[in-house]
């Protein structure tokens, strides 16, 4: 998996960077064949941004965008943000998969 990063108009500490790589490789473990992931860091004065962006083939791009004053809490909130739609992707994923083999069986 490639991993992406941006600093748009930011000044992001090397921890931070880690960190984000860190939640983002978390993330892509529940997706099978995460291809590509991008990190997007922006500082609008006193306002943090970032966002998450990750890749799979026959999924859509799942993103996750949060700010805040500081960039830790604004990498856990867009983490979690990620984490909700993955979280939705495999159970819808799993209901189709079942119904597809109760018809099978039928």
């Amino acid at each position: 998996m490639d991993i992406v990063i941006h600093s748009h108009h930011a000044t992001v500490s090397e921890h931070m960077r880690k960190r984000a790589v860190k939640a983002v490789e978390r993330a892509a473990d529940r997706i099978p064949r995460t291809v590509e992931a991008i990190i997007r860091f922006e500082e609008d004065g006193a306002i943090k941004r970032v966002t998450f962006t990750l890749c799979a083939p026959k999924h859509h791009d799942i993103m996750g965008k949060a700010e805040a004053r500081f960039y830790g809490p604004a990498i856990t909130a867009a983490l979690q943000k990620v984490m909700t739609q993955v979280n939705r992707e495999k159970k819808e994923s799993g209901h189709a998969n079942a119904r597809r083999a109760a018809r099978a069986a039928r």
